[in-house]
């Protein structure tokens, strides 16, 4: 009868099934392996680190080259008015002098109420203010065509409701930059400030400038 015999791997395969083992449990290590060369190459080419007075200089921003930034905050009063839109530019001007020191900057003016606005609009024919507040008259009416109630809030009268609307339709504030010194509207554009209620009433504007000074 042949004799059987059994088969016996070779160190070789015992080698490579353990490191087939390892990879298995520790796939990090391949990559390891892998890149080590890489490092050890690319590291010995690389330039040594810059030592402390070789750093890169940071510019000062103490220095003349550096921009100067300055905040400018005030609030004044505009003039009693009843509804109508008015032009108030040269106001404008004459509360705020601070703007002349500015060389570049932007101005904003907000009004502190929920049924007036600003706006910049035409600076020219005052006939245009005219027809601006009789358009919001129509597209926002006190009442209805027969005198009927339209909205809920009248607590403050039936011109405070439609007064609200406006003020949400044209808004609370308007920017405008600064050059040189001076506002840089255009030649036709002004500062308005429309009056949505029917008596008299006195508003705040809070003007806030932020800019390069001269």
């Amino acid at each position: 009868m042949p004799r059987t015999t059994t088969p016996v791997a070779s160190s070789t395969t015992t080698l490579l099934f353990f490191v087939l083992l390892l990879l298995a449990f520790f796939p990090s290590l391949f990559h390891l392996l892998w890149s080590l060369p890489l490092r050890l190459l690319f590291s010995s080419s690389s330039p040594p680190p810059r030592a402390a007075s070789e750093a890169q200089e940071v510019p000062d921003p103490s220095s003349s080259s550096s921009l100067t930034m300055s905040w400018s905050q005030k609030q004044f009063t505009l003039p009693s008015r009843s509804r109508g839109s008015y032009l108030i530019t040269d106001l404008v001007i004459k509360e705020l002098p601070e703007i002349r020191s500015y060389k570049v900057g932007l101005l904003n003016l907000f009004v502190q109420h929920t049924s007036c606005a600003l706006s910049l609009n035409e600076n020219w024919d005052e006939d245009v203010r005219a027809d601006m507040s009789d358009t919001l008259d129509r597209i926002v009416p006190e009442a209805g065509p027969k005198g009927e109630a339209l909205y809920r809030h009248d607590a403050e009268g039936p011109d405070d409701l439609p007064a609200h609307v406006k003020s949400a339709l044209i808004g609370a504030s308007v920017t405008i930059p600064i050059k040189d010194g001076k506002l840089c509207t255009g030649t036709w554009q002004g500062i308005w400030y429309l009056e949505f209620r029917a008596a008299k009433h006195s508003r705040r504007v809070v003007a806030t400038i932020q800019g390069e000074k001269a």
